[in-house]
């Protein structure tokens, strides 16, 4: 039987998708001088001990290091906990329910603007705007400049090379080149708000940011930008992703799709099963602190590995049937989301936007399903799946 992936053209990299089983959960690739992680075991050991594994990899790559001074996702214990608790508050779980009558209001306004078209592009009209409007709103920037946003972010993923540490390839570098100049774009913009921000403070939490103090210090300008970066994109590409693999991966599969038309309730169950199913970010990096011993591997200090989460939420030793796409499946303990200090701080906002926008889209147009005359784009890079275009047919 043909899988999905082969049907969708999703990239050849990322073979699990598949059905292709890795040789084994670790195993070193010469060609790019990096390892490669695949089990579910061995990469919830790495994501929980921050102590062996650092997240801090742009230590091997000088031309990135100026983006970790802020970047949460790129800081080691004890300085990722003092910055994650400058905003874990504004990501509690009171502070998202909270927010749940403004997300539905905002998915109502966007779905009304294509009730009567019959078509839709899941992207451009829902799974885009509705999460970067509600980030933008809680960072205090304006989400009518979400056209910049996309523009910069599209570009910063507009990657198709693997990454390799012995064989920089001129394509690879000029990947690498293009992704600075678009994140300049972003912190250019960042610090003239910042900046703003500290003349005239409001209730947002780019304020927050600019009057934090840790250790009884304020946060440098480069803190402050670097980390809203980080919560403008990530608060929106998760969610964006998220919901595109959901509604691709019902459509795929219409026994399922029927279930969860016919009980609701499932909702929550199918997106965590899409997000297991077809992981949003597909690989996280780590670099080891020392020499350790890694699913039966040596694998020396100064390290650098990648985890491949995609393919950690396919292990036959932790899903039963894990090529199934099954929105009933539990216990479902996928790392999309990641485990350990680093458990992604929008989680709980990601599923309520999720949960919210599927339920109200399938409220209003029952019998959705993708546009046989237009296939779906991926983003192109190998390290992410996710839809960046979904035609669909909502009449």
């Amino acid at each position: 039987m043909t899988t999905s992936a082969d049907t969708w053209g999703i990239h050849q990299a990322q073979f699990w998708l598949r059905g292709i089983r890795p040789r084994q959960a670790v195993e070193y690739d010469p060609k790019t001088g990096m390892w490669n992680v695949y089990g579910h075991p061995e990469i919830q050991r790495v994501l929980s001990d921050p102590a062996t594994f650092s997240s801090d990899t742009t230590r091997l790559f000088p031309e990135a290091a100026q983006l970790s001074e802020g970047t949460l996702t790129r800081l080691d214990p004890p300085e990722h906990q003092k910055l994650r608790k400058l905003v874990s508050h504004a990501f509690s779980r009171k502070v998202v329910a909270d927010l749940e009558p403004r997300i539905a209001a905002l998915t109502g306004e966007l779905l009304d603007a294509i009730a009567d078209r019959g078509r839709a592009e899941l992207v451009a009209d829902l799974a885009y705007p509705l999460p970067v409007i509600v980030i933008a709103e809680l960072l205090g920037v304006p989400s009518d400049d979400r056209h910049l946003f996309k523009q910069w972010v599209d570009a910063l993923f507009e990657r198709t090379q693997q990454f390799s540490l012995v064989n920089r390839s001129a394509e690879q570098d000029r990947d690498i080149e293009r992704a600075m100049e678009q994140v300049g774009h972003l912190t250019d913009y960042l610090a003239e708000h910042a900046a703003e921000r500290k003349k005239r403070p409001r209730e947002d939490l780019l304020t927050k940011l600019v009057e934090a103090e840790v250790d009884g210090e304020r946060l440098t300008d480069a803190q402050i930008v670097n980390f809203a970066n980080l919560l403008l994109i990530a608060g929106h590409i998760t969610t964006t992703m998220l919901l595109g693999n959901t509604v691709l991966c019902l459509d795929a599969h219409p026994e399922q799709f029927a279930a969860v038309r016919a009980d609701q309730s499932l909702v929550p169950s199918a997106i965590e099963e899409s997000l297991r199913y077809f992981s949003p970010f597909a690989a996280l990096g780590r670099v080891t602190n020392q020499e350790v011993e890694l699913g039966g591997e040596r694998i020396p200090a100064d390290q650098l590995l990648f985890m491949w989460i995609a393919a950690a939420n396919r292990d036959p030793r932790e899903f039963r049937e894990p090529d199934v796409f099954d929105v009933t499946r539990d216990p479902n303990p996928h790392l999309a989301f990641g485990r350990g200090i680093h458990f992604c701080l929008g989680a709980p906002l990601a599923r309520l936007e999720g949960r919210v926008a599927l339920n109200l889209l399938l409220d209003r147009f029952p019998k959705l399903r993708t546009d046989p005359d237009e296939a779906p784009a991926f983003i192109p890079s190998p390290n992410m799946t996710g839809v960046r275009r979904l035609p669909l047919l909502v009449s």
